[in-house]
């Protein structure tokens, strides 16, 4: 047996692992890197947080990412170069952050790695009746193993496309894993660039469980005050919250057919972008008011379509129990319209159930990752989008 097998064989068959999680998100503020104790795998999977960092990216790091993100026509030669680039990057910060705690690189079992999304591009959202759904994520799993000398599990979406899934949301799998509980219904909902949130029954049924996208979250807050104010995000939503809501613009934007679609469904920047807000100031004729106004009236718009898809799930009047993870719950006029939407509703965040909510990305992928080695896959029934596949792609280092 080659050598490399044999440690793969013999590292999946441990009873406790290392795994570390890596999630670059569409928001690009920075690498999450969390270091797991994982044991036990599919409902007996038990997972602690041993260490937790987000690397940020600096500007040119993130300018170069701008230059091949959600974009239709694109340079393929840096899309080519990119790949390499960013992974040699990871790599590079995984070695930083393993010598920062303390541990050396031939301790860690596992490297689940996500990726950087550049493109996603459902059906729905491509409508070419002769192509399949796509998404691609950049950031070649061979270079990271390579380079940190760790077995390296990389581009997790593509398995879901191949199952029949759209490639995202994957949430699905980790939460029913880590933070189902019985008798207790529960909305993980987690505010990244794009909104999500997976629905847990109390009745522990995982055909009964699912996982989807919602609409923005902070995608267009970012993209926004990126432009016109040349800052990387609206930190503690100093802007938003010093502007009025423009009721004829958040008509305007939520007039779309995506919030028409049925869950699950996915969708990106692709869709979601500035391009998407110009045609809706042109069309409700609200092209010259403030900037503040603005940035007001796509936080309501984030949280608009949160609840409404909660309401969706729940009725009007939801009650649910809703955990939050993700950049958007730091963001404090979001979180409080979200309150004021959903009065009978209660908020948590992940932290409540022993998990950091900024961390709790890169820990799915830890999870996903382990489900791959040493669980199997897990039967949500026959729904369309909801696979019961396991995902990753798996890179030896030598």
């Amino acid at each position: 047996m080659n050598k490399q097998i044999q440690n793969l064989y013999e590292r999946a068959q441990k009873e406790q692992r290392l795994i570390i999680g890596l999630m670059s998100g569409t928001s690009m503020d920075g690498l999450d890197i969390a270091l797991c104790d994982v044991t036990g795998s599919g409902t007996q999977t038990q997972i602690q947080i041993l260490a937790f960092k987000t690397w940020a990216y600096n500007d040119d790091f993130r300018t170069k990412i701008k230059a091949v993100f959600s974009k239709r026509d694109v340079d393929l030669q840096l899309v080519c170069l990119m790949n390499e680039y960013i992974a040699n990057v990871h790599a590079e910060l995984i070695n930083l952050a393993l010598k920062e705690w303390g541990y050396k690189n031939d301790q860690i079992d596992f490297i689940a790695s996500h990726g950087q999304t550049i493109f996603h591009s459902p059906k729905s959202l491509h409508k070419l009746t002769d192509y399949p759904n796509g998404t691609m994520q950049i950031g070649d799993g061979d270079h990271i193993a390579v380079k940190t000398g760790i077995i390296t599990l990389s581009d997790f979406r593509q398995k879901h496309l191949a199952g029949g899934g759209e490639g995202a949301p994957l949430a699905v799998y980790g939460d029913y894993l880590i933070f189902s509980k019985e008798s207790e219904d529960r909305v993980m909902l987690n505010i990244g660039g794009i909104a999500n949130f997976t629905y847990l029954p109390g009745s522990l049924k995982a055909n009964e469980i699912f996982s989807t996208d919602v609409g923005p979250g902070n995608t267009l807050m970012d993209q926004y005050v990126q432009k016109h104010y040349n800052i990387f995000y609206d930190k503690n939503s100093e802007i938003a919250s010093s502007g009025i809501l423009n009721e004829k613009l958040l008509s305007t934007l939520l007039n779309c057919g995506f919030f028409d679609d049925d869950f699950p469904k996915t969708t990106g920047p692709e869709l979601f972008n500035l391009e998407y807000l110009q045609s809706a100031q042109k069309a409700s004729a609200t092209e010259s008011i403030e900037k503040e106004h603005v940035m007001a009236t796509l936080c309501h718009f984030s949280a608009e379509t949160i609840s409404n898809a909660i309401k969706k799930c729940f009725g009007a009047n939801a009650a649910a129990t809703v955990f939050m993870s993700g950049g958007g719950m730091h963001n404090p006029l979001l979180a409080s319209l979200l309150k004021v939407k959903l009065p009978n509703s209660v908020f948590m965040s992940t932290a409540d159930l022993g998990i950091n909510p900024d961390a709790k990305e890169a820990v799915l992928f830890a999870v996903l990752a382990n489900e791959t080695l040493c669980g199997s896959p897990i039967n949500f029934g026959q729904r369309q989008g909801v696979p019961s596949i396991c995902m990753g792609k798996i890179s030896l280092p030598e």
